[in-house]
């Protein structure tokens, strides 16, 4: 006797005592869900994934210890409620040193980051390491990392990073670990600031098949005539790249965006084997990413979908007609860019000059390049120092 699999489309064999059977029931049955890569699609599957959090009112993580400070940057204001009334709800974080975050012991996944901070977003340094590794995968400063580079909020509504009112930093990469992972911020300026943030993790068994998250930062300020700004190079192991962020200032006056992304894998020399059509392109927009307004007139049109969005542009203020400042993403969750053994991607700057001819452009430009990868991986460029990184 044979019936139809409802799950799989196949045909499958059937047996009075034990039902209906295909392989696919078989796998269903067998694999067991280990908390990760949630959606809607697997919302209602349950685990032994345990849930954590960490925060100023929980710095460990630990089972039934949250909420139990006595000290903290609320305590004045908790003065007659006592012990379990927001005692601690942020860190103050001296001038020119670096705080611990998260330090998490066993096998697992961040799976979201909510983070407020104060003062200058370029001089707050984000780091993560993974199972003890003394180099970070992840290094970028904190505006940046959630698509917010030009020190000034805007709001974002991706899948991946959500920036709300009024400096409210989410992420949900999914941030997997084996043995460790420790989280740091790096207060490089000369004032003390304050952080509000959560972690929240899972600790659970982590496929073999997982890769490990990285994020680089980096700038030319300005990018050198002729030649390409580089969001990645010298990236080793096998992996795929997932997103890109941008925070790019236009020098010119008139269109910025004409150059092509490359990706470089798997030994490219000269030539990559992705090579993109124009920066607005790459972004998911189209024809400079203007929107004709009331008038009759066109201007930047500022969007944020779950995958790209140019969610921030800062246009002049009468002194400078030119610099012009745009924030950008693009994520690769539906289309990651697969490497074996390495990855180099870059980005022209290229605008229009008489003539119909391109104009290489000198324009200040930032990145931040996401992607996962085997370990060990190459040692990051070391970061520009403070005036390097500063914007105003």
């Amino acid at each position: 006797m044979r019936a139809f699999c409802t799950t799989c489309g196949m045909m499958a064999m059937a047996f009075a005592a034990v039902g209906f059977w295909c392989a696919c029931a078989f796998a269903q049955q067998a694999e067991k869900f280990n908390g990760l890569h949630m959606s809607m699609g697997n919302l209602s599957r349950l685990s032994d994934a345990k849930t954590r959090s960490i925060s100023p009112e929980s710095f460990t993580g630990e089972k039934g210890k949250a909420g139990m400070a006595t000290e903290g940057t609320g305590k004045n204001a908790a003065r007659e409620l006592g012990q379990g009334w927001k005692i601690s709800p942020s860190v103050r974080i001296k001038a020119n040193s670096t705080f611990t975050l998260a330090d998490i012991q066993g096998s697992g996944a961040i799976q979201q980051i909510w983070m407020t901070p104060t003062g200058h977003w370029r001089f707050l340094i984000l780091r993560m390491y993974w199972d003890g590794e003394t180099e970070p995968s992840v290094e970028v400063p904190v505006g940046d990392f959630f698509a917010c580079g030009w020190n000034k909020y805007a709001q974002v509504s991706s899948l991946a990073v959500c920036v709300n009112p009024g400096s409210a930093f989410n992420c949900y990469w999914v941030m997997p670990f084996r043995k460790s992972a420790k989280l740091t911020i790096e207060n490089i300026s000369d004032k003390d600031e304050t952080v509000y943030y959560q972690v929240n993790y899972t600790l659970t068994e982590v496929p073999a098949d997982e890769g490990y998250f990285h994020a680089q930062f980096r700038r030319n300020n300005p990018l050198p005539y002729k030649q390409d700004h580089v969001i990645l190079d010298g990236v080793k192991g096998k992996g795929h790249f997932v997103g890109t962020y941008m925070a790019w200032q236009s020098n010119n006056v008139g269109w910025w965006g004409e150059g092509e992304i490359k990706f470089f894998m798997d030994g490219d020399k000269e030539f990559p084997t992705i090579c993109g059509t124009g920066t607005e392109d790459y972004f998911c927009g189209s024809y400079g990413f203007h929107a004709r307004t009331a008038d009759g007139t066109t201007e930047y049109r500022e969007y944020t979908t779950p995958y790209a969005g140019m969610p921030q542009v800062i246009r002049p203020d009468g002194l400078n007609e030119s610099q012009q400042r745009f924030g950008l993403y693009r994520w690769h969750i539906m289309d990651p860019v697969r490497f074996e053994s390495d990855l180099k991607v870059t980005m022209q700057a290229l605008g229009w000059r008489s003539g119909g001819r391109y104009l290489p452009l000198q324009d200040d430009i930032s990145s931040v390049g996401f992607w996962y990868q085997t370990e060990p991986h190459a040692s990051f460029p070391k970061l520009p120092d403070k005036d390097g990184l500063e914007v105003n």
